[in-house]
């Protein structure tokens, strides 16, 4: 008996676990037709709304699979798994920074493609990488787009070789493994950080102090981008103005940091924050002390990503198109699955120089104490 009308369980769930049953025990086995709505009818004595409703079901819990004008059969889930595509994807930190932005662009991109994507959190740590690239391939990953940690670049490349090993296609996401050849999508950071930098020149600003970290290639690279824009404008660099680590972002080190600037604020006009998310912590820390952006020191960032900041700071800034970024890591990522074994790409996405009124334009040379 299919059907135990005394029973306390739904009826549409006793046909479905009926069903289940059929599949398990090989009756209906992958791509065979199963009864039509009628038949389960006259099988069951059901309503049709009761079986249509434990069919769909299982059609949603990826058991069977309706074919218009022909009926519904049983999924063939080795084809099924054949056919999709799981890209994973390992990032810094999904809640912070341009991740979001970064996840975002290779997830809608994905989507058209009809594929899934594991997102998987590093914190920026190789053992976390390590974990979850073991993860990744335990799941049948079919490609992989990766962030480098702040580890070395032989840890990082040991990650990458880990997927290689197995025949899984990786791409470098923002940023580089120097001395690798590597699938990379990036932006021109040293470019982008020499617009910035001349464009607070252009405005007067001779005196321009910078801070950053120097753990990640991009931002090594912003730093040189800003030494090269003074030296082509004659200025000499001023090591003083330079406050950099080697450490991980962290809000406590940033506000000693912007302490120790404004400690010697008579001796810069401006300030060049790494990323956005330093000068927006600068910019509390010059409100604490009743210091005003722009009225005092003017500041810019890079990134582009906090527009809910906005009604605190009109920050002027070099915007990045991360979104962009994570849709051609997608792309490349798919003509590797494809079979593209040509050379390795470098995708190199133009920034742009975003104005808003964090820099006041100034005349003159800044006077030394």
């Amino acid at each position: 008996m299919i059907i135990d009308r005394n029973s306390p369980i739904p009826q549409y769930f006793q046909l479905q676990r009926w069903l289940v049953e059929q599949l398990e025990q090989g009756v209906f086995k992958a791509n065979d037709k199963i009864p039509t709505e009628a038949e389960l009818v006259q099988m069951t004595g059901l309503a049709r709304a009761t079986i249509r409703q434990a069919v769909q079901n299982l059609v949603n819990l990826g058991y069977l699979v309706r074919k218009r004008k022909l009926g519904t059969f049983v999924l063939d889930k080795a084809e099924e798994s054949e056919n999709q595509t799981i890209v994973g994807m390992l990032l810094p930190d999904i809640r912070a920074g341009y991740a979001p932005e970064l996840a975002r662009g290779a997830e809608d991109e994905a989507s058209k493609n009809k594929q899934s994507i594991i997102l998987c959190n590093t914190d920026d740590l190789f053992l976390k990488a390590e974990f979850h690239a073991d993860r990744l391939i335990d799941n049948n990953v079919a490609g992989v787009i990766f962030v480098p940690t702040a580890a070395s670049d032989e840890k990082n490349k040991y990650i990458v070789e880990k997927f290689t090993n197995k025949n899984i296609p990786v791409v470098l996401a923002d940023r580089e493994i120097p001395g690798h050849s590597i699938d990379l999508v990036t932006t021109d950071n040293f470019k982008g950080a020499y617009t910035l930098t001349e464009n607070l020149i252009k405005q007067g600003h001779k005196k321009i102090a910078i801070t950053l970290s120097t753990l990640f290639s991009t931002e090594r690279q912003r730093l040189e981008g800003y030494k090269q824009a003074l030296s082509d404008n004659g200025i000499k660099i001023d090591s003083n103005l330079i406050m950099t680590h080697d450490g991980l972002y962290a809000e406590k080190y940033y506000t000693e940091i912007a302490h120790k600037l404004f400690k010697q604020k008579k001796k810069f006009t401006a300030i060049f924050a790494g990323h956005d998310r330093i000068a927006y912590l600068i910019n509390s820390v010059a409100m604490d002390l009743g210091i005003g952006i722009p009225d005092d020191i003017s500041l810019v960032g890079y990134d582009d990503l906090n527009p809910s900041y906005h009604n605190q700071l009109d920050l002027s800034t070099m915007h990045q198109p991360i979104y962009e970024m994570g849709i051609e890591s997608m792309k490349l990522i798919n003509s590797r699955i494809r079979g593209d074994k040509s050379k390795a790409k470098s995708i190199v996405l133009e920034s742009h120089l975003v104005e808003r009124s964090s820099v006041f334009p100034i005349k003159g040379e800044v006077k030394k104490e």
